[in-house]
């Protein structure tokens, strides 16, 4: 699937095999040396969106926080394969291995690559519901009648949270982990985690409307713990698969979504970027995680 000896489906084979060929290419051609970074991830990375377009395309903000870290690390030997609407394996969209294979393609994984993040999950399948994060907002959080407390993952109209563990997301990133690991062996792998949305820990959510009319859900527990194991799996998963957890909710901590001081676009917010990507970061907001990702990684 990969090229390089077609062995993506089996992590372990794939390891063996190429030791055994003796080669890491195909064909014969040259391993590639790789870039420098390489980024793979979700709308939290990309921060665009095409809403003219019926099909998914990999867009990329200008002021996304990738972008702003290779503005930092001084360097145009990167590769951005990150996708709005990306999951680790739930369709339709884009998922995790589709963004690994297609930096595969570009020679982006060698010896001289030095960091390679991704910021993935929120987009995902879990438990026993088939619903995911953003269909949710509209069955769940925004449904003044029945609210998304706790009892809304059992009647189908929340991700299943319940069924968010560090130990199921290390296995369903361990394939794409373990590939990257193999080529590009000098790499930090870091899992990037999500900012602040919601505050940790209670039970409204709020989201700002023009800036002036928040809309505030009192029944949003389902989503709040939603949101709070997913942080905690993504630190379990990175301890569990030996690769980094950079966590991005300290940083950007009192500057959610209705905060005082928001980080995240609400709808057509005129105190963060009002043409941005709701529920996303701004472009101060994803000043923070890019600077976050740069002191730690890429000086």
């Amino acid at each position: 699937m990969f090229g390089r000896n077609g062995i993506w489906a089996c992590a372990v084979a794939m390891v063996v095999a190429a030791a055994v060929s003796g080669s890491g290419a195909a064909g014969g051609d040259p391993a590639p040396a790789g870039k420098e970074l390489v980024v793979l991830g979700d709308s939290f990375t990309a921060n665009k969106w095409d809403f003219l377009s019926e099909e998914v395309k990999c867009v990329h903000s200008e002021t996304s926080w990738p972008a702003q870290l290779v503005q930092l690390m001084r360097t145009d030997d990167y590769l951005d394969a990150s996708c709005p609407g990306a999951s680790i394996d739930t369709p339709p969209g884009y998922t995790l291995a589709m963004e690994a294979r297609k930096a595969d393609k570009a020679g982006a994984f060698g010896p001289n690559t030095k960091l390679v993040t991704l910021q993935i999950g929120l987009n995902d399948r879990w438990g026993a519901t088939d619903m995911i994060m953003w269909w949710s907002l509209q069955r769940c959080i925004f449904d003044l009648i029945d609210g998304c407390g706790p009892e809304a993952a059992e009647q189908g109209r929340m991700t299943d949270y319940r069924g968010v563990s560090g130990a199921a997301f290390a296995q369903r990133i361990s394939n794409v982990v373990t590939y990257i690991k193999y080529y590009a062996p000098n790499a930090r792998i870091v899992l990037v985690g999500y900012p602040e949305l919601f505050p940790s820990g209670q039970d409204s959510v709020c989201i700002s409307l023009f800036g002036v009319a928040p809309f505030i859900q009192p029944r949003g527990r389902a989503a709040i713990e939603y949101l709070d194991r997913i942080d905690r799996a993504q630190r379990e998963a990175a301890g569990l698969l030996g690769i980094d957890f950079l966590d991005t909710r300290t940083p950007t901590l009192g500057h959610g979504l209705c905060s005082a001081d928001p980080w995240l676009n609400g709808v057509l917010d005129y105190r963060t970027d009002i043409g941005g990507l709701p529920f996303h970061p701004s472009a101060h907001g994803d000043a923070v995680v890019a600077n976050a990702v740069y002191e730690r990684y890429g000086r």
